[in-house]
C-alpha cells in the first residue's frame, strides 16, 4: 500500500537547482561522461569562435557568415542545455528527498545504560557498536539497533511516510529499530548496531546523492550504441567535406557541424541518464530504497520470485480460528477453558485465543479475580504446553498434542477416540493444532491459523500474467505448505526448507539463465537474499536481511515486489522506446539536412527536398532548432516513463515501434516544416 503523498514533477525549488545545474554540466570535464552530447558541445565551441573570429578557417568567406555561425552556435548551446537540464530535473527530484531525510537527522542525546545498572547521557554521534540505550516515550532512536527488552510503538513517519506508529519488540522480525524514528508509547531497551554515519538513514541520503552517476551495464551498452553511431557519422561527415569540395559545391564548417548534431542521437543522449535517474526515483516513490539503478533495471527482467512464508506471504502471527470440541464435550466449555488457559499469555497467539472467546460470547465476568488468584504456567520447550493453575485446584492446559495426550496418559485418563482425527483435520488445513485439557481430561482442539495477507492470490496473477513465476520457501511441513501456497496462489513451494535451500533453489534457476528476485525479513532469509539479482528486504526486518538485500521496502509489504518489477520493467521499456524514436528522427532530419546542403551545387537534389522547405539556411537551422526543442518535450515521458501494460514481450515490442518509431519518423517532418514556416521569412528578410 503506497503512504506517500505524490509531490508534482517540478517544483519551484526543483526548477530553480535545475536550471543552475543545467549551466554547471556544461564544464568539460562534466560532458566528456556524455560522449554523444560531448561532440555537440565541442561544435558549439567551434562554431562560436567562427562567430568570433569569422575568418578563422582562412578562407575569406567568414565575415557574411557571422549571423548564420552565432544562430547555430546559440541553438547548440540551448540544446547543451536543455539536455543538462533533463539529468539536473531527474538529481533535482533525488536532491529534494535528500534533504527532507536530512532534516530527520537530528542532534540527539542518548540514555546510555552501563554494565553496573547506572545510566549516562551521550550524544548520539558519540555512540559505539554493542552499547545499551534505553529510549523512552517521545524520545528519539540515536541509531539503528535491536530491541532487547521492551515492548513499545515506534513512529517511523519519517522513514516511511506511513503515520501509524509500528509496534516493536524483542525477537521476532519486529525488532529492528531505525535512527531517527520516535517512540510514542512506553520505552525500549536497544542495542546499537551501527556506527555513527553508517545509519540505515545515512545509507539512504548516500544512496540517494550518488544515484546520479551509478550507471548500469544495459546504460553501459546502449552507451556504447551511441557512441558507435556517433563515431560512424563523424566519419560519414568529415569524408563529405572533400567530395563536397570536389564537387565544386561549398559548405560551411558551421553547416556540417549541423549535420553532425542532428544525424547523431542527441535525443536519447541527453535524457539517457535523467532515464535512469527518474527509475530509481520512482521506486523510491514507492517508499523503496534501491541500492543501485542496476537493481532497478534487473527487477525489470525478473523471471522467478522467491518468497519467505512468514512474515512476507502471511502475518507471520498464528490466529485463533475455530474450537473444535471432542465429542460429548460442549463447545461453550471448550472455549471458556482455552479463555481460561489463555488469560495470561502474553503471545499473540494467547492474544488470539482470548479475542476469538470473547467473539464467541465466552463468560468473562470473573476475569480480574481470577488473574489475580490464579497461578500461571508458561510455555516452555520442555512442556511444550502452557496454562492456569487455578485457586480451586482447577488445572488448565493448552499445548502441542504430543504434550498433553502424554500428560493425559500419565495421569490415567482415556484419550477421546476422535481427538487424533480433529488434530489431523487442523493440520491438514494448514493450521496448528492447539489441544486443550481441564485437569487432564481433554475437551478439544484450537485451529491456530497461519494467516495469508490479503490480496495476495490476485497479485501473484497479475505476477503470473508478467510471466514471473513465484515460488514459496518455508520451514513448515509439506501438508502445511502445500496448503499456504494454495491459499496464496503461488506457483510452487520449498516445504522445511533451510537457508541454503532457499540459495539452492535461487541458484538453480540462475543457472538456467533467469533472474531471480527473493523477498525476506529475517536473518535466516540474508543469505539468499544476497544471492538473488534483486534482493528486497522488509524494513521491519532485521538488519542482517536490510544489509544483505540491495532494495528495503519501507512499508515492509512483500507485493510490493510487482511495483518494482513494473518499475523495472517500465524503466528498459522507456530507454527502448526514447532509443527508437531518437534514431527514427534522424531518417527525417536528414531528408531535411542533406537536400538543402547539395541542392544549390547539384540541382537534382532538389527532388528530395520533401517537405518543400523554404531554403537551404532555414532547412538547416529549423532541423537544428527541432533536435533542441524534442529534448525538454520528452522530459516528461523519460520521468513519468512510458506506460506498462502486462503483455507478451512480443507484442509490446511491435506496439512501441509502431508508436515510437512510426512516431519518431512522423513528428519531425510535421515539426521541422513547422519551424521552417516561422524562420524562413525571417531567414529570407535577414539575408541568411
Amino acid at each position: 500500500m503506497e503512504t506517500t503523498s505524490k509531490k508534482s514533477l517540478i517544483t519551484g525549488e526543483v526548477m530553480k537547482s535545475s536550471i543552475l545545474g543545467a549551466f554547471k554540466k556544461l564544464n568539460p570535464v562534466y560532458m566528456v561522461k556524455n560522449p554523444v552530447m560531448f561532440v555537440v558541445e565541442i561544435g558549439f565551441i567551434f562554431v562560436l569562435l567562427l562567430a568570433i573570429f569569422p575568418n578563422l578557417m582562412g578562407d575569406g568567406t567568414g565575415s557574411h557568415l557571422r549571423l548564420y555561425n552565432s544562430i547555430v552556435a546559440v541553438i547548440l548551446l540551448v540544446t547543451l542545455l536543455f539536455a543538462n537540464f533533463a539529468e539536473s530535473i531527474a538529481e533535482g527530484r533525488g536532491k529534494a528527498q535528500v534533504q527532507t531525510l536530512k532534516k530527520t537527522k537530528t542532534v540527539t542525546e542518548a540514555r546510555v545504560l552501563l554494565s553496573d545498572g547506572t545510566q549516562i547521557m551521550k550524544q548520539a554521534n558519540e555512540l559505539v557498536k554493542g552499547d545499551i540505550v534505553i529510549v523512552r516515550t517521545g524520545e528519539v532512536i540515536p541509531n539503528d539497533g535491536e530491541v532487547i527488552e521492551g515492548i513499545a510503538t515506534v513512529d517511523e513517519s519519517p522513514i516511511t511516510g506511513e503515520s501509524a506508529p509500528v509496534v516493536k519488540e524483542r525477537g521476532g522480525d519486529f525488532s529492528s529499530v531505525t535512527g531517527g524514528t520516535t517512540v510514542t508509547s512506553d520505552w525500549l531497551k536497544i542495542e546499537i548496531t551501527s556506527l555513527p554515519g553508517e545509519s540505515f538513514l545515512d545509507k539512504m541520503i548516500a544512496l540517494i546523492e550518488g544515484a546520479s552517476r551509478k550507471k548500469t551495464p544495459n546504460e553501459i551498452a546502449l552507451n556504447t550504441l551511441l557512441v558507435s553511431l556517433t563515431i560512424i557519422f563523424l566519419l560519414v561527415v568529415v569524408t563529405l567535406y572533400p567530395m563536397t569540395t570536389y564537387l565544386n559545391v561549398t559548405i560551411p564548417v558551421a553547416t556540417l557541424i549541423a549535420l553532425i548534431v542532428c544525424l547523431i542521437p542527441t535525443t536519447i543522449g541527453g535524457l539517457l541518464s535523467a532515464i535512469g535517474i527518474a527509475g530509481m526515483d520512482r521506486v523510491t516513490q514507492f517508499n523503496v530504497i534501491a541500492m543501485s539503478g542496476k537493481a532497478v533495471e534487473a527487477s525489470g527482467d525478473v523471471d522467478t520470485l522467491i518468497l519467505d512464508k512468514t512474515g512476507t506471504i502471511t502475518y507471520g502471527n498464528r490466529m485463533a480460528e475455530e474450537f473444535k470440541p471432542i465429542k460429548g464435550v460442549k463447545e461453550i466449555d471448550l472455549i471458556r477453558a482455552a479463555w481460561l488457559s489463555s488469560l495470561k499469555d502474553d503471545t499473540p497467539e494467547g492474544k488470539s485465543i482470548l479475542s476469538l472467546a470473547v467473539k464467541l460470547n465466552v463468560d468473562s465476568t470473573d476475569e480480574k479475580r481470577i488473574v489475580e488468584t490464579s497461578e500461571d504456567i508458561p510455555f516452555s520447550a520442555q512442556t511444550r504446553m502452557s496454562g492456569l493453575d487455578m485457586q480451586d485446584g482447577t488445572k488448565i492446559r493448552k499445548g502441542a498434542y504430543d504434550s498433553i495426550k502424554d500428560r493425559s496418559i500419565a495421569a490415567g485418563r482415556a484419550l477421546p477416540k476422535d481427538l487424533e482425527e480433529l488434530v489431523h483435520q487442523v493440520s491438514s488445513l494448514g493450521g496448528t493444532p492447539l489441544v486443550v485439557a481441564e485437569d487432564d481430561h481433554i475437551l478439544g482442539v484450537i485451529y491456530l491459523k497461519d494467516i495469508v495477507k490479503p490480496g495476495l492470490k490476485e497479485r501473484f496473477e497479475l505476477l503470473r500474467s508478467m510471466g514471473i513465476k513465484t515460488i514459496m520457501c518455508t520451514g513448515d511441513n509439506p501438508l502445511t505448505a502445500a496448503t499456504i501456497a494454495k491459499e496464496a496462489g503461488v506457483d510452487g513451494f520449498i516445504a522445511e526448507s533451510k537457508p541454503e535451500d532457499k540459495i539452492n533453489v535461487i541458484k538453480e534457476e540462475q543457472s538456467q539463465g533467469k533472474i531471480v528476485a527473493m523477498t525476506g525479513d529475517g536473518t535466516n532469509d540474508a543469505p539468499a537474499l544476497a544471492q538473488a539479482n534483486v534482493g528486497m528486504a522488509m524494513n521491519s526486518g532485521t538488519n542482517a536481511a536490510k544489509e544483505a538485500a540491495n532494495m528495503v521496502d519501507l512499508d515492509s509489504n512483500p507485493t510490493k515486489i510487482i511495483e518494482v518489477v513494473e518499475i523495472g520493467k517500465q524503466l528498459l521499456m522507456t530507454r527502448g522506446a526514447l532509443t527508437t524514436f531518437s534514431i527514427a528522427n534522424d531518417v527525417a532530419k536528414y531528408f531535411a539536412i542533406i537536400p538543402a546542403m547539395l541542392m544549390v551545387g547539384v540541382p537534382e537534389m532538389r527532388a528530395l527536398n520533401i517537405m518543400h522547405l523554404n531554403s537551404p539556411t532555414s532547412a538547416i537551422l529549423s532541423a537544428l532548432i527541432f533536435n533542441a526543442i524534442i529534448i525538454p518535450l520528452l522530459i516528461p515521458i523519460a520521468m513519468k516513463g512510458v506506460q506498462y501494460k502486462p503483455m507478451a514481450a512480443s507484442k509490446l515490442l511491435n506496439q512501441n515501434l509502431l508508436v515510437y518509431g512510426l512516431g519518431g519518423i512522423i513528428t519531425p517532418f510535421v515539426g521541422i516544416k513547422l519551424i521552417d514556416m516561422i524562420i524562413g521569412p525571417i531567414s529570407q528578410m535577414t539575408g541568411l
